[in-house]
């Protein structure tokens, strides 16, 4: 049986590579939105969207 591929999703990139960047960018992440300049940034964003 033949070894199913994992789905790049046509990016080309390797997933061991996007796991790797979503380790290091995730936690950079969360600690934005976590703080006062993300909550507002968001709040901004949501009004914005509800326009």
């Amino acid at each position: 049986m033949a070894k199913k591929k994992p789905n790049d999703h046509g990016t080309g990139i390797p997933l061991h590579e996007v796991e790797a960047l979503a380790r290091i960018l995730l936690p950079q992440i969360q600690a934005f939105f976590e703080s006062e300049e993300g909550q507002k940034e968001f709040a901004e964003w949501k009004a914005k969207k509800e326009e």
